[in-house]
């Protein structure tokens, strides 16, 4: 069992503070959780899948709320969903040398950062209808790359829908939720479909994030603010940034 060589009291606690602060904004927080895998050393093959089945749990928990609120625009969803869909399963079911997996996801790790300290992303005052087939594109895009690292795409995906004007905060989180969802479960499936397994660790860690991941939905969708946690996760994630980076 992979938790018996960490520290599996620290990392738990990461890992709920990780679940809960990427619950509060409508993501699953896969690329938190790869970087806390790679912070502890965790292998490459093991990685990909438990942040997806993670992703699945905390989504839907995070969607839940973000629906009950009223804030999910299904017009919105659609479009990104029907071309993502396909495109994660090729990329779950595709393999990449270690050295790309570190550099790309170290990439996407930095894209991340810069979302949770709110470098981009701003709320627009008018907000624009959606131009299909820009979408499509975008939804294709974020879809292989989610199910070639092992992320929802979220983190992705919410910052463009604020950047080009197409939703409100809480509407980016809510379609993001659902979109890192049916991602991650296509991805996940891809992978599976290649004769990949999960690991034995997978209950405790999805039981951890859960539970992390209610109470941050719950939170954020009541305008709690935890800036201070996300400068916390920031750094956490900044120390694999480095870490990946160094060991390509």
């Amino acid at each position: 069992m992979i938790l018996e060589t960490v520290n599996m009291p620290f990392f738990l606690l990461l890992l709920g503070v990780i679940a809960f602060l990427y619950a509060s904004v409508g993501h699953g927080g896969a690329s938190g959780y790869l970087a806390l895998m790679s912070a502890f050393t965790f292998p490459i093959s093991v990685m990909k899948p438990t942040a997806l089945i993670l992703n699945i749990f905390v989504s839907s928990v995070s969607f839940y709320f973000y629906f009950k609120g009223n804030y999910f625009k299904k017009n919105l969803f659609y479009p990104f969903a029907i071309a993502s869909i396909p495109f994660s399963f090729i990329g779950g079911y595709l393999t990449i040398d270690t050295f790309y997996y570190k550099v790309i996801l170290a990439t996407v790790l930095l894209f991340a950062v810069l979302r949770i300290l709110g470098f981009f992303g701003k709320e627009n005052e008018t907000i624009r209808p959606i131009h299909i087939p820009l979408a499509l594109f975008i939804g294709s895009s974020i879809g292989f790359l989610s199910g070639l690292l092992g992320i929802g795409g979220g983190i992705i995906l919410s910052p463009i829908l604020l950047l080009l004007g197409w939703a409100t905060i809480k509407q980016s989180a809510a379609v993001s939720a659902l979109f890192i969802l049916v991602n991650s479960v296509s991805g996940l499936f891809g992978f599976v479909s290649k004769g990949g397994a999960l690991s034995s660790s997978s209950l405790l860690l999805i039981l951890v994030a859960f539970i992390g991941g209610m109470l941050g939905a719950f939170y954020g969708s009541k305008k709690l603010n935890t800036m201070q946690l996300r400068y916390i996760l920031a750094t956490v994630i900044g120390i694999a940034i480095v870490k990946l980076y160094t060991t390509a």
